[in-house]
């Protein structure tokens, strides 16, 4: 089984995006994300997301919210389960990510970047809803053909 975190890091109407560019046979080339990864052996959700956020960004996060449970369906890679958060409370200075680039983009502007279509679905639910959401997108290679959201 396959769990992930991401997170949606917030400053002055802002998300930091990551636009994966660097990696060789990554799913997500080209793409823009938040910022997350796998968990490894021994850690918990939150434990992930605090060493990710760090190794990718060089931000320390100091609070986040557990936003939702995002689960991916596909014809081409194994199930996983997605932790995802939002944050405006962290420190440090931003470093070069060894994943990509990344950037502030203001929120409005963040449905016109390259994004997978399951993004979209989840990013509009972390501004419409303030509770706890469960989404389940399903894949037929890189197409959405089911979306299910639980409130």
């Amino acid at each position: 089984m396959k769990i992930t975190t991401l997170c949606y890091i917030e400053q002055d109407g802002r998300y930091l995006m990551l636009h994966r560019t660097v990696k060789k046979r990554d799913p997500n080339e080209g793409k823009w994300i938040g910022v997350g990864g796998h968990l490894e052996e021994g850690e918990s959700p939150e434990d992930c997301l605090v060493r990710e956020v760090r190794e990718e960004t060089g931000l320390t996060l100091k609070k986040w919210k557990f936003r939702g449970l995002v689960t991916f369906v596909s014809d081409r890679w194994e199930t996983e389960y997605m932790c995802l958060y939002t944050s405006d409370c962290f420190q440090g200075e931003l470093l070069n990510c060894p994943e990509g680039e990344l950037a502030w983009i203001r929120k409005e502007e963040v449905q016109n970047l390259r994004l997978w279509e399951g993004d979209r679905v989840f990013l509009k639910l972390l501004e419409e809803e303030e509770g706890f959401f469960s989404v389940k997108l399903s894949y037929r290679g890189e197409e959405l053909v089911q979306t299910v959201i639980s409130k």
